[in-house]
């Protein structure tokens, strides 16, 4: 089985990371690390640069943890990328880092979060950045 982990750079995606690393050791299970962008923006501060990926690469081959790293550049949003590779990958776990924000701000935006907690067949961890 494989814990899926939504990243971005940011200390929600950090917080992510960071429990997903410790969920997949205390199953014993493969780590798959998902960055995505629609690429219609020329700037996307939640797509990952390259040092960024090199940072994570770096951190989980120092902790010895079984990890795949994709970074997905498609016509989607990220959280329907995360729930089609939740489902084809069979993973028993997704991890996803919160943000704080408004009632309002989520009534108006809509919620990458929601559409994750929504859509995926499997357990979800939804975890926040430490203060």
């Amino acid at each position: 089985m494989t814990i899926l982990v939504g990243y971005v750079p940011s200390p929600e995606g950090e917080a992510a990371l960071r429990a997903g690393i410790d969920e997949a050791r205390r199953r014993g299970e493969k780590l798959l690390v998902v960055n995505t962008t629609r690429g219609d923006a020329y700037v996307d501060p939640h797509f990952a640069q390259a040092p960024d990926l090199s940072h994570v690469r770096e951190d989980l081959a120092a902790l010895g943890v079984d990890f795949d790293l994709r970074q997905v550049l498609g016509a989607r949003d990220a959280a329907e990328e995360i729930i089609d590779l939740a489902e084809k990958t069979g993973a028993s776990l997704v991890v996803i880092g919160l943000r704080r924000r408004s009632a309002v701000g989520k009534l108006i935006m809509g919620s990458a979060a929601q559409q994750i907690l929504l859509g995926v067949g499997c357990p979800v961890l939804a975890v926040k950045a430490g203060s």
